[in-house]
């Protein structure tokens, strides 16, 4: 079976990991690669402090986190470095002592069906500054110590060289012919989309509505000469604000979440000075860094911000995922190992009926004039 994966993002790089360990398939990935959301992601994996009430949502995040281990797993014993990924844990400022214990009680109470959690501690405000010297709080803070931090460009580049599929770097359209799919002039049985925001710009020629927006992240990179980041644990305060240490002395901060910039990747200086603003008030280390620099990226969300994966309506073999929205570190792997399955007419984790593409993309042409027009 031939098997042709659009976009090398988080989705696409882990669903032809997983692809090319099945002999009875071929993949091919086609990555035009601009405005990629997960080239400019720092991620925290931690789900276990969402208050969000859609529990579809919710099992997705949580299971997302627990997939991490063994996809680490899987690619350490394929003989790759997974340093993009290290379970450092997390620390949870709030600024009011009663949302701060009712924080506690949720992640609490979900510690038997997560046990990644780990350990969840409230911790004093000197046992923060043993833990974080250079993090200026003030009072208790919130700890679990299963949260990972991750490097989402870092990921999907392992993924994609342990995967060892061709990577064709052009943008392409999605053609339907007689005996399968026709892109770049090469024939494939089936298809994954994984095009994020991009959605609707490969969907709609073919006669489709799709519930797919843009919304423009950004976030700074800090580096750091003779600082010791590798074991520090991530911060997340009230807001959009994060410090994510990584290894060598790299400190991450944002990001923003802009949702009436469409698929404009210019650098926006007022958003990325009150960024920085914001992570000096907790970690006015940012001053002495050596260099800094800025990432952008589209992420892509659906009017009720749930991500959906599943075969595209009326569309036989042709599969898709998107809508992942801020959370797409932590879904996307699932996700795409949800969708190898799919392939393969089984089930992974989840149920796809909670997560239904059909939900979100809607067939607007008729049958016989949409038919018409993919053999063009």
């Amino acid at each position: 079976m031939k098997v042709a994966i659009i976009g090398a993002g988080i989705v696409g790089s882990t669903a032809a990991y997983y692809l090319s360990k099945e002999k009875d398939m071929e993949v091919t990935v086609f990555d035009y690669g601009l405005g990629q959301a997960t080239k400019a992601a720092a991620g925290i994996i931690s789900p276990w402090f969402s208050r969000r009430r859609n529990k579809a949502w919710y099992k997705m995040a949580r299971l997302g986190a627990d997939f991490y281990p063994q996809m680490v797993s899987d690619l350490e014993e394929d003989g790759f470095d997974t340093s993009f990924y290290k379970q450092v844990g997390i620390f949870l400022h709030k600024k009011t002592p009663e949302h701060f214990q009712d924080l506690y009680e949720l992640a609490h109470s979900r510690l038997e069906e997560s046990p990644l959690i780990g350990d969840l501690t409230i911790l004093s405000e000197e046992d923060v500054k043993a833990a974080f010297p250079d993090l200026q709080t003030k009072g208790q803070m919130l700890y679990a110590s299963g949260a990972a931090r991750l490097d989402g460009a870092a990921l999907t580049q392992t993924l994609l060289q342990a995967s060892a599929c061709p990577v064709v770097r052009k943008e392409v359209r999605l053609k339907k012919v007689a005996n399968g799919y026709d892109i770049d002039n090469q024939l494939f049985d089936r298809v994954i989309l994984a095009t994020g925001a991009w959605l609707g710009k490969i969907l709609e020629p073919l006669g489709y509505d799709v519930d797919v927006r843009p919304q423009k992240g950004q976030l700074l990179d800090y580096q750091f000469e003779d600082y010791q980041t590798e074991d520090l644990p991530v911060f997340m305060p009230e807001g959009e604000l994060d410090v994510i240490p990584f290894i060598d002395g790299k400190v991450s901060v944002g990001a923003s979440h802009e949702n009436d910039k469409g698929f404009d990747l210019t650098v926006d200086e007022t958003v990325l000075n009150r960024l920085e603003s914001e992570a000096r008030e907790f970690f006015p280390k940012v001053d002495e860094a050596v260099s800094k620099s800025d990432r952008i990226g589209i992420r892509a969300y659906t009017s009720d911000f749930s991500p959906f994966y599943g075969q595209v309506p009326d569309l036989e073999g042709v599969y898709v995922a998107s809508g992942l929205g801020s959370s797409g570190l932590t879904t996307g792997p699932l996700i795409a190992r949800e969708l190898v399955s799919m392939l393969k007419n089984q089930e992974f984790w989840l149920h796809s009926d909670d997560y239904k593409a059909s939900n979100y993309i809607c067939h607007t042409v008729k049958a016989d004039k949409y038919s018409e027009n993919m053999i063009k």
